[in-house]
């Protein structure tokens, strides 16, 4: 009867606290005296009362008792279960009096209060971090100990907390019970659909008291504020390398022992992290979720969509303390840092040499793989770059956007447009201090200075030949195939390298925009003009380092090596007599070999001055045969 009463009659004489039935008080007892009288007989665990016990070894049993007759979700105990129901009615019965707020359960709301107090009563023995729950400290302890005591009975993984098992195994199951009731997107995890559904509000609550930069979430504040601070608790026990973040020490440690555990199932590639493995899996989907408001620009991650809006707001809040350069991501900061310090932390396991970042050594691989992932929907052409491939793409379309503000030449690429403009400038920023010559692009620069060290690391697979240059290589290999991509649009000619094909356009034109401010003479192409001038200064920077002759031309240079070497690789195809230089192998012809009569029509028309395009382009053909010969 004392169930409909009020009455207690049980009172506790050392806390004063009162109990309907005498069972009640002993337990409390054991509250003061700590007394833990039931034992679990596998794996030891002690309790105050013998029901605690019973539910407890549910867990090894994994007997479920209680269903709930609306999801069919089932639980170990009573109590659970009543607390779940509340989900689907709603029931929030246990509500704060500082600030109003719900709560479903009494443990939720005893913990809740605590962040009106401050009070945090529960201290690590450890590292002296408090807690305001029991619990939480008891967990938080598996982290010194490394206890793992829930283990994943499909792949044996183990946690050191049930919640995080029961999350695990819906990764196995493809369970994704939390749905946005906004755009219906399903999650795994409650706490991730909350962070998504601030997307939909813009909901960031969460305020760097330095800069006012405002997130959705406490740990993107935390993780924020070691942009202020600098701090970098986190050091690898290998380099010495530190970081602000343990997520990145631990990303970082896969470098040196080049651990990749985690798998993708449709293409195996294989990634150290498994929030890359999660980004990768979105280059199989088409979903682009993340939806930019300004220009309706989609986007596969959230991240992705931050760093587009700074295009829109011009905000660049990552600046470089050396040198002042902002960058509107983190990532390009942190490669730019690198540029400072030298570091380049990503090797290529086939040469040795090393990148700023992981994505230049990802491009890298590729030459040694011969793979080219992107391929071109119009010719069938394969890059290994998805930027080439963009450009490539400009090749089939008349377009051309980028426009000469200084003579109006129209260009399909910007960085077409960008050299262009150095014809224009008077000033040549890189100077060689070897011989002195000056250059107004920096990759024209590096590649003369090869010259000087004799270093062509660029060598032919198909004839040994090397290469001071990428470009020459690749310009030199088509000389093994008969592809010739760039082709005239107003005779049909075809060309092997771009430049041929510019120039071969003055052809029509007749442009020739290089002009000589000595004596007025003009040609078509920089470097003709570049050689004329040194009739008038007398420059030769071109020397034989065997005898000190020295010449005008590179080409001069490399023919005159022959005299040292004994080379002579034009030989004549009716004698058999060899000539160090094409143009002796042609006066050769002219004067043993009277058959080559063509020929000698194709040089006396050249002589008597003919401009008709069809004798030109049969003169350049001779030429050529005369060149693979």
């Amino acid at each position: 009867m004392r169930v409909h009463k009020e009455e207690r009659p049980y009172k506790c004489d050392q806390c004063d606290k009162a109990f309907k039935q005498s069972g009640e008080l002993t337990s409390h007892y054991r509250t003061h005296t700590g007394e833990k009288p039931y034992s679990c007989d596998q794996c030891g665990k002690e309790y105050t009362q013998s029901n605690n016990l019973i539910i407890h070894k549910r867990i090894h049993t994994g007997e479920r008792p209680f269903e709930c007759d609306q999801c069919e979700k089932s639980f170990s105990s009573l109590d659970k279960l009543q607390i779940h129901t509340r989900v689907h009615t709603g029931e929030k019965p246990y509500r704060c009096d500082v600030c109003d707020k719900a709560f479903s359960q009494s443990a939720s709301l005893y913990a809740h209060k605590k962040i009106h107090t401050g009070e945090r009563p529960f201290s690590c023995d450890q590292c002296g971090k408090e807690f305001k729950q029991s619990g939480a400290l008891k967990m938080h302890k598996r982290i010194h100990t490394g206890e793992r005591p829930f283990q994943c009975d499909q792949c044996e993984k183990s946690f050191s907390f049930l919640n995080q098992l029961q999350i695990h195994t819906r990764v196995h199951t493809g369970e994704k019970p939390y749905r946005c009731d906004v755009c219906d997107k399903a999650f795994s995890q409650s706490a991730t659909l909350n962070t998504h559904k601030k997307i939909h509000t813009g909901e960031k609550p969460f305020s760097c008291d330095q800069c006012g930069k405002a997130f959705s979430l406490a740990t993107s504040l935390k993780s924020h504020m070691i942009v202020h601070t600098g701090d970098k608790l986190y050091s690898c026990d290998v380099c010495g390398k530190t970081f602000g973040w343990a997520s990145s020490l631990k990303m970082h440690e896969s470098v040196h022992t080049g651990e990749k555990p985690y798998e993708c199932e449709q293409c195996g590639k294989l990634f150290r992290d498994k929030k890359l493995l999660s980004n990768h899996m979105q280059a199989h989907r088409e979903e682009r979720p993340y939806k930019c408001d300004q220009c309706d620009k989609t986007f596969k991650q959230s991240v992705h969509l931050s760093n587009h809006y700074r295009t829109h707001t011009g905000e660049k809040p990552f600046s470089c303390d050396q040198c002042g350069s902002a960058f509107s991501s983190s990532s390009s900061y942190q490669c730019h840092i690198r540029i400072h310090s030298g570091e380049k932390p990503y090797s290529c396991d086939d040469c040795g040499k090393k990148f700023r970042n992981s994505k230049d050594l990802t491009v890298h691989r590729r030459t040694h793989t011969g793979e080219r992932p992107y391929v071109c929907d119009d010719c069938g052409k394969a890059f290994s770059r998805a930027d080439v491939l963009k450009s490539h793409m400009k090749t089939h379309s008349e377009e051309k956007p980028f426009e000469c503000d200084q003579c109006g030449t129209k260009f399909k690429l910007f960085a077409r447009l960008t050299a262009h403009q150095h014809v224009h400038r008077s000033e040549k920023m890189f100077k060689c201090e070897e011989c002195g010559q000056t250059f107004k692009r920096k990759s024209t620069f590096k590649n003369h200075q090869r010259r000087h060290t004799g270093e062509k690391q660029h060598e032919c697979d198909q004839c040994g030949h090397e290469f001071w240059s990428a470009g020459e290589l690749s310009c030199h290999k088509r000389v093994h195939s008969e592809e010739r991509p760039y082709k005239c649009d107003r005779c049909d000619k075809a060309f092997k390298r771009p430049e041929d094909l510019m120039v071969h356009y003055r052809t029509h034109t007749g442009e020739k925009r290089y002009r000589c401010d000595q004596c007025g003479k003009a040609f078509a192409r920089s470097h003709v003009l570049k050689k004329h001038m040194r009739s008038h200064s007398g420059e030769r920077p071109y020397s034989c380092d065997q005898c000190q002759k020295t010449f005008t031309a590179y080409s001069s240079l490399y023919t005159h090596r022959r005299v040292h070497t004994g080379e002579k690789p034009h030989v004549c195809e009716e004698c058999g007599q060899a000539f160090t230089q094409s143009g002796s192998l042609k006066t050769h012809m002219k004067r043993k070999h009277a058959h080559q009569e063509v020929e000698h029509e194709g040089d006396k028309a050249a002589e008597a001055g003919s401009h008709k395009p069809e004798v030109r382009l049969k003169q350049l053909e001779i030429r050529l045969q005369r060149v693979h010969t």
